[in-house]
């Protein structure tokens, strides 16, 4: 059906938490049903296959990241800005942090999901360069193009990849993962900031963490 059933939502809502919890690989379309309580059947009434619920919850990930993604408009950057859009960011990873464990072999089973994620990382590439670019425009930090290009993809990586990192070290909250994620990403910035604003950040991440 085209317009979301209320089962079908809870289909959605119910996959996603299992995903998250026990890995997408683990999980097939019975498990999902027997949790619902409701026949095989008429789970795929609503999605094809676990292929469909996939898709239908890469669009709410979609739609949750261009949110989080987006840069404040006619005014000037702040310090400020970065944490919390670095806050919604990670925060969106985390509530859809299956498809940043088993990414590879997601994205490799369904080419528009591998495109549709690569518009992503353009867009968050093109969104880390904007603010960079911002805070080097108002003098918080004083980076060459290069460093900002370089500093740009390096947020990016770190993002993308930074629960699994935090997975093979073997973190067990993940949550508190996150946050170190944020701060982490934080410290790739600072060698850029004037003194002030260095020191700032410093007080702000200790604030962050406590």
């Amino acid at each position: 059906p085209d317009v979301p059933s209320k089962t079908s939502q809870r289909i959605l809502d119910v996959a996603l938490r299992m995903f998250n919890e026990q890995g997408e690989s683990n999980i097939s379309t019975n498990h999902i049903a027997d949790e619902l309580e409701i026949s095989p059947g008429n789970l795929y009434y609503h999605f094809r296959n676990k292929d469909d619920i996939i898709e239908h919850l890469f669009q709410r990930f979609e739609e949750r990241m261009d949110q989080a993604l987006a840069v404040p408009d006619g005014r000037e950057i702040t310090l400020e800005d970065v944490w919390l859009q670095l806050h919604l960011v990670f925060e969106c990873i985390w509530s859809y942090r299956f498809l940043y464990r088993d990414i590879i072999n997601i994205l490799s089973r369904n080419r528009s999901l591998r495109l549709r994620f690569a518009r992503i990382l353009k867009r968050g590439s093109a969104n880390a360069h904007s603010i960079m670019k911002g805070l080097n425009e108002t003098g918080v930090m004083r980076a060459s193009a290069a460093e900002i290009e370089g500093l740009s993809t390096n947020i990016l990586v770190l993002a993308t990849f930074w629960l699994n990192y935090a997975n093979i070290r073997g973190e067990k909250d993940e949550q508190q993962a996150i946050q170190k994620g944020i701060v982490q990403v934080m410290m790739l910035v600072s060698p850029f900031l004037r003194d002030n604003e260095r020191l700032h950040m410093h007080t702000l991440s200790a604030a962050y963490q406590d």
